[in-house]
């Protein structure tokens, strides 16, 4: 094969890397911790449940506005028969009873007769003590719990995609430790190996070398792998296809909160539980105002038009109208019990409430301690690498001077390992604690 001819198969082998390469990066999803917060609390069929929600809200809005409009009813009824009162006010709603119609004979035993009868009948509520404005008030109030409710849950979506953000970062770092454990590992094989050679150390020192290199390789297969499961578990708590290649983007680091009390009065101000306990106050008071109004009486107009034939072209017909008061005399005590309940529950809503409080703060406090702690096991972790690291190096040196021993070497490589995961670990929880203090914050 001539040079020139080498040359283009050599290119075109590149070309066809490159082209693979940028496919794979093409298909790669970048993901920013925000991103992925506001993707679990948006483009999630959990969030789409939340957001139905909502709607389900505001249509118990316009039923209860309904109580508002009358009442149109149609019914349609055909009867035929011959029992005597039936007889009797068939013929008076069709006009068509005669004076022979009042024969005892004819009036004990009729003849059959068919009515088709058509009725329009209308009711318009005129008062009834507000129940129906408590009604839509109360309906509102369920729509913005409804809400509160969602913004909630919707938190909790937030900080589970969160968590599976935090848990791929860790897990890559893990990969990248055990893949540098094995290359460490396997330089120290070649040391042994060198030193069995010249008689400076023995069989069992190569062995022991063997087996803590089959140890890291073992560790990065098993962290390969539970990456590969922590990214199924990302792309379905963002709601992304489960086979998305997902690459997070490690968030910049954030300076520590300073003023505490100033962070607990701004979440008891936008906590959207606060804002559930709340609504559940007033709901309680919508029904203690519900209860003492079903004492009340009632007024309504009611109408009809009533239309009776033996057919339906030969009907005849006929109209009331009237109004009706109504007045609550005695239901065996269940208004005064209703008051009753209605009472306790009002009462156990500001309780609620207070305790609500009380938690919000508490979680507030609780969270700015933990991302305090966890900021120090990030400082520490950090120092306790740098020192492993450092004394993994001297060790080694003085493997090859042989002043230490093939033990020394595989500890301080198992400590260098332990210390970088310790440290991963803290540098992880710092972000995490981040999310977590927003989420006592109420902001995600």
């Amino acid at each position: 094969m001539t040079g020139g001819r080498l040359r283009t198969w050599a290119g075109l082998v590149v070309l066809c890397m490159g082209g693979a390469g940028l496919g794979t990066a093409f298909a790669q999803t970048p993901l920013t911790l925000e991103d992925a917060i506001r993707r679990a609390q948006g483009d999630t069929s959990d969030a789409r449940a939340l957001a139905s929600s909502i709607e389900e809200a505001h249509a118990r809005i316009q039923r209860a506005q309904a109580g508002y409009w009358p009442r149109v009813d149609l019914a349609e009824t055909i009867q035929r028969g011959n029992q005597p009162v039936y007889v009797f006010s068939s013929l008076l709603s069709q006009r068509r009873f005669t004076a022979a119609n009042f024969a005892i004979p004819e009036l004990n035993h009729p003849d059959p007769i068919t009515n088709t009868r058509t009725v329009v009948s209308l009711e318009q509520p005129v008062y009834n003590a507000g129940l129906t404005r408590l009604g839509v008030q109360a309906a509102t109030l369920e729509r913005d719990l409804a809400t509160a409710t969602r913004d909630t849950a919707r938190q909790d979506l937030g900080f589970r995609a969160a968590q599976a953000f935090v848990r791929v970062l860790q897990l890559e770092a893990n990969v990248r430790a055990a893949d540098a454990a094995v290359t460490a590992a396997e330089s120290d094989r070649q040391r042994a190996h060198a030193r069995r050679e010249v008689g400076l150390v023995t069989d069992a020192d190569v062995l022991a070398v063997d087996v803590q290199l089959a140890d890291m390789r073992q560790r990065h297969i098993a962290a390969a792998g539970d990456l590969d499961v922590g990214r199924l578990q990302l792309a379905e708590a963002v709601g992304l296809p489960l086979t998305a290649s997902i690459v997070p983007i490690r968030p910049a680091s954030r300076p520590a909160p300073a003023d505490g009390d100033a962070l607990v009065q701004e979440a008891l101000t936008r906590h959207p539980q606060l804002l559930q306990s709340s609504i559940q106050l007033q709901l309680a008071e919508n029904a203690r105002r519900t209860a003492r109004a079903g004492l009340l009486p009632t007024v309504s107009l009611q109408g009809g038009w009533e239309f009776n034939g033996a057919t339906l072209g030969a009907q005849q017909s006929s109209w009331v109208f009237g109004a009706e008061v109504r007045v609550n005399v005695f239901r065996g005590f269940a208004d005064s019990a209703r008051t009753t309940e209605a009472k306790h529950a009002h009462a156990r809503a500001i309780a609620e409430r207070e305790r609500v409080e009380r938690r919000i703060e508490l979680g507030v406090r609780g969270a700015l301690t933990q991302f305090a702690a966890a900021r120090a096991r990030e400082e520490a972790g950090r120092t306790a690498l740098r020192q492993a690291r450092e004394s993994q190096r001297i060790i080694r040196d003085r493997y090859e001077g042989g002043l230490a021993t093939v033990t020394d070497v595989l500890r301080a490589a198992e400590a260098a390992l332990e210390a970088e995961s310790r440290a991963t670990n803290a540098d992880m929880d710092v972000i995490l604690q981040t999310v977590a203090l927003e989420r006592a914050l109420g902001r995600i």
